[in-house]
This record gives C-alpha cells, structure tokens and sequence, in this order.
C-alpha cells in the first residue's frame, strides 16, 4: 500500500532574517514565518492527513501546530528529523563563521562531501538518520497521508536519498523555501516525487542562505 508523505520547511524565524546558522538551536518564527505556516495551512485544508511528524527543535513544531490548525491530528517528534548539528558555527552570523572557518564555510555551501563540522555533524550523519526516518514511515503507515515538518537541510538529505543524489550535488535545485511543499508517494521500493519545494502558496518570496 502507498504512503503519501507531505515534507515542509519550517517558516521563516528570527535568525534567518540576520543570517545566523541555527543548527539544533533555536529562534522564534518570524510574523512571516506565521503567515508562511498559515497559507501552507490554506494550502492543505481538504488534504486528509493521518499523522504529523515534526523535528522537537521549536521552529519546527510551532509550524506544524499553525499547519494543523483545528484538525484533530497529533504531532509525534522524532529526532532524526531535526535540522543538522552545527557544533560551534550555532548561532553565529556567517560573516562570523567566515573570519574563523573560511574553507569550512566553504565546503558547506559548495563542496559538502568534503565539510568537516567541529563538534557537529556531517552530512552523511544527517542523511542517515532522515533515511532511516524515512523508510520506517513506508513500513508504519501504509496507505496513509504523513505530513513531515523538517529543515533545510533535513529536507535536502531526505530528497537526496529518495533521488538517489551525490553528495557532491547536495545543493542542486530546487531550493527550499520556508513551508515549501514537497510530495512523495512511497509503495515498497518505488519512489515517485509528485511536487518538490513548491512555494506556489508563498507571497513575496526571498531566498536567505541560512539554515
């Protein structure tokens, strides 16, 4: 039987506004991040779903309670689905983290397969988890609508593995707005991607590098 997962971004929060890495810490969604959760609410309101699963980290779960609205649906966290560790790049601003970690910040953005986190994790790390993750929903819900609340790069290491991508073309489009929506149904091995980061619902979009 076929699962249907429905995977988002979390909204917009305060430090994506000043391009500061977040990691597994944390800052509050923005009046934008609300409105983001709330057309992405709109967007899904005669969607039936079954489960919704969100990252614990508080960006992430305040958007899926905005998404929930009034369904009477839980929210289950899972921590394979919290966004990557940065270690000591939290909570600064990357005009920062370049003064200190120059070809670290590099790798990050354009050559992950060779990123060493200090006192984080490695991408391999994050897509090993968010598969595991991934492949227990097939076997847990068959013929069921999950909805995923998740990170950018939770999110990108999720589509990685589902496409089957190289590390080395981690950030290859389509870039992942906040409250995107991505669609993949999943029937024992076959993997089909209906809608990858659609942001048809989003109003006055703007990419910020950060995560």
């Amino acid at each position: 039987m076929t699962t249907t997962l429905f995977i988002t971004r979390h909204g917009q929060t305060m430090w994506n506004t000043e391009k500061r890495m977040q990691g597994w810490k944390d800052s509050p969604l923005t009046e934008a991040g609300i409105n983001q959760a709330t057309w992405l609410r709109d967007r899904i309101k005669n969607t039936n779903i079954d489960y919704i699963y969100a990252s614990p980290i508080g960006r992430a779960y305040r958007t899926a309670e905005i998404v929930r609205g009034n369904r009477d649906v839980p929210i289950i966290t899972d921590d394979r689905i919290r966004e990557i560790n940065m270690g000591v790049w939290e909570g600064l601003a990357q005009e920062e983290i370049d003064s200190l970690y120059k070809e670290q910040l590099f790798n990050f953005w354009n050559a992950p397969h060779l990123y060493e986190p200090i006192q984080g994790e490695s991408f391999i790390q994050v897509r090993e988890r968010t598969s595991e993750f991934i492949e227990e929903m097939a076997k847990k819900h068959p013929g069921q609508n999950i909805f995923i609340v998740t990170h950018t790069i939770a999110l990108k290491s999720i589509m990685s593995y589902i496409q089957d991508i190289p590390l080395e073309k981690f950030w290859g489009d389509p870039y992942i707005h906040p409250t995107s929506l991505t669609v993949v149904k999943i029937d024992g091995e076959n993997r089909e991607v209906l809608m990858h980061a659609d942001a048809s619902h989003i109003k006055n979009l703007k990419e910020i590098k950060v995560v």
